[in-house]
């Protein structure tokens, strides 16, 4: 584009100003032409640039929004599957006679083995990303999802249609926070947000310890121990914790897409679309946990 505006090239009256090298008339004809052609060959090829596709993460071998949400999407894909084989394998041997069979073994399988894979994902994403790993993540955290989720839908009835409504509620609302520039990641949050991840998971870790040791007798303390059994100004400490640990994995969700923006934005090797992905189905399925036992607690309270 620049030479074309340049009158050395394009304006022919410019040459016949200068004395002594005005050039024949044939060869002028010829330049002439061959400008033409030159032209002609250069707009093709623009149009053809524009007419074609854009180019994709496969192209530009980056990372792009779009090859995130389709790794995304085959990971929850992934989930859906082997949710479903781990309600199954739950509630397989529940039988009229013995109503309260329930087997615990698709929960905790996929409990470990969801577990044991997010710490090696975690730990070896910055020497290289396995996406075989997260897709067997992604298998595990099924069986979980899905022995869980049939293990409360067993004595709670309609929860896990409430709980995944509310998910994909607080998922949609905070991704359109996020879109519309509403809600941003901002390194105080963030330090807020260590902090009390830190003291959640304490806390976690000793009310799961007093439940094992029986500090909890059954009908005080539920299958929740302190998060049931205490109470704060009449209201249940699971129900308080329960909106608290929300709104954290809310905002681990605006991390994630944070994440993911500043992937693209800094042009990210496209692998990483693959770690986009897993950021968003770990906090995906804490959210869903989370929820489910903030329900149970409210309807267990009634």
């Amino acid at each position: 584009m620049a030479s074309s505006s340049n009158p050395a090239f394009a304006n022919p009256a410019f040459q016949e100003q200068r004395p002594g090298l005005t050039p024949p008339a044939a060869q002028t004809q010829f330049s002439t032409a061959s400008a033409q052609a030159a032209d002609a060959a250069v707009n093709a090829q623009l149009e053809g640039a524009f007419a074609a596709p854009s180019a994709g993460a496969v192209d530009t071998g980056r990372m792009t929004v779009e090859d995130t949400v389709l790794k995304t999407v085959a990971l929850f894909g992934i989930l859906v599957v082997t949710a479903v084989i781990g309600w199954v394998w739950t509630m397989s041997g529940v039988t009229a006679q013995n109503p309260d069979a329930i087997t615990i073994a698709p929960w905790l399988i996929g409990a470990l083995g969801g577990f044991v894979l997010a710490m090696v994902v975690s730990f070896t994403s910055r020497k290289k990303i396995r996406p075989a790993l997260i897709l067997a993540y992604a298998a595990f955290e099924g069986l979980f999802i899905g022995g869980i989720s049939a293990f409360f839908e067993y004595v709670w009835p309609g929860i896990v249609v409430q709980a995944t409504l509310a998910t994909l509620s607080v998922v949609g609302v905070t991704l359109a926070l996020f879109a519309s520039g509403k809600v941003r990641a901002s390194k105080r949050a963030t330090k807020v947000f260590m902090i009390a991840m830190i003291g959640y998971l304490v806390f976690s870790l000793i009310n799961v310890v007093m439940m094992m040791f029986g500090a909890f007798p059954a009908g005080s303390g539920g299958p929740f121990g302190m998060l049931s059994s205490v109470h704060i100004m009449g209201i249940p400490l699971g129900v308080i914790i329960g909106v608290v640990v929300v709104i954290m994995a809310a905002y681990s969700l605006v991390l994630d897409f944070d994440s993911i923006q500043q992937g693209v934005r800094n042009g990210a090797p496209r692998p990483y679309a693959w770690l986009g992905a897993f950021g968003i189905m770990v906090t995906v399925v804490w959210l869903y946990v989370e929820i489910l036992r903030l329900i149970a607690i409210l309807r267990g309270n009634n």
